[in-house]
C-alpha cells in the first residue's frame, strides 16, 4: 500500500494548541463541517518533519510564523480511528491516524489569517470553554493539559 502517493493523506499528523500564558486557547471553526471547533491541525507531507509540518500547518491555517514564537513538542503520541467522512482522504484500507501534539505560546491573543478553503472563523477562549468546544478527544484532552504545563514552566521544573 503506498501511503505516499500525492493522492492521498498520510496516516501521521500534528496537533497544535495556541495559546497565551494565561490559558486563552485559539480555535478555529472547521469550513467542512460548520460548528466543529479544533485547534491548528493537518497532516504531515512525505519528507517532512514533524516540527515542519507544524510550521507549516500554522503558516497555512492562521499566519503566524512558529519561528517567531518558539514551537514545543510535547512528545506525546494520539492514535485514533480516523473519522468516516474523511477516510477517502486517505489510502484504502487506512482507517487509524497518528497524531502529534505540539503548543505555540503567543504573548497576547493576536489576529489571524484564516484559510476561507479550511476554516470559518475563530475564537480566542479560556482554556475551559476551548476545552468543552473541541469536537476531538484529544484535541480536548491536550486543552485542558495546558494548565499543568503552564505552571510546570513558570516554576521551572
Amino acid at each position: 500500500m503506498d501511503l505516499t502517493a500525492k493522492s492521498h493523506k498520510l496516516p501521521v499528523s500534528v496537533l497544535i494548541v495556541v495559546h497565551t500564558s494565561d490559558l486563552q486557547v485559539l480555535l478555529l471553526e472547521r469550513a467542512d463541517r460548520p460548528g466543529f471547533w479544533q485547534s491548528v491541525t493537518g497532516s504531515q507531507h512525505a519528507g517532512e518533519t514533524l516540527e515542519q509540518t507544524a510550521g507549516r500547518e500554522l503558516a497555512e491555517e492562521t499566519g503566524l510564523d512558529a519561528s517567531r514564537y518558539g514551537l514545543v513538542d510535547w512528545e506525546r503520541q494520539n492514535r485514533f480511528e480516523i473519522y468516516l467522512q474523511w477516510r477517502h482522504r486517505y489510502a484504502p484500507g487506512v482507517t487509524h491516524n497518528t497524531e502529534h501534539v505540539f503548543s505555540l505560546q503567543v504573548p497576547r491573543p493576536v489576529e489571524i489569517t484564516l484559510s476561507p478553503q479550511e476554516h470559518l472563523a475563530y475564537a480566542w477562549l479560556p482554556w475551559d470553554e476551548a476545552a468543552d468546544r473541541a469536537f476531538s478527544w484529544s484535541n480536548a484532552e491536550a486543552i485542558r493539559e495546558l494548565s499543568s504545563r503552564i505552571s510546570t514552566i513558570k516554576s521551572g521544573t
